[in-house]
């Protein structure tokens, strides 16, 4: 077996696989998607990180919708997403009566930009 792919396999088994790209740069989001960043600073800040996996008091958002599957086990689609955001899991709080569908939809375009 060659060496390089044992150690694939043992920084795989460690989590340290490959790294995502960056997010968006800020000076390139669309109107909706700057929108989105600041329903985020307003709302979602405290509790998640954008540049990172790591969380706070909730997990990190960096490369949400460039993964298969959340950190639920759930797929990284927005009807799940919406779900999570609107009804709350966990210690996530239900934020679906704090924000309007226009939010909402601007919060998820800042989202896929991570």
């Amino acid at each position: 077996m060659q060496w390089w792919f044992v150690l694939l396999m043992v920084l795989a088994a460690l989590g340290c696989g490959p790294s995502l790209p960056p997010s968006k740069p800020l000076d390139q989001l669309t109107p909706l998607e700057a929108q989105g960043r600041q329903v985020f600073v307003g709302r979602c800040a405290r509790c998640h990180r954008v540049d990172s996996t790591s969380g706070l008091n909730g997990p990190g958002l960096f490369g949400l919708y460039r993964k298969k599957y959340l950190r639920n086990g759930a797929p990284a689609n927005d009807d799940r997403v919406t779900d999570i955001i609107e009804h709350g899991r966990g210690m996530m709080p239900a934020m679906g009566n704090t924000m309007d569908e226009e939010q909402l939809q601007a919060l998820l375009a800042y989202l896929h930009t991570l």
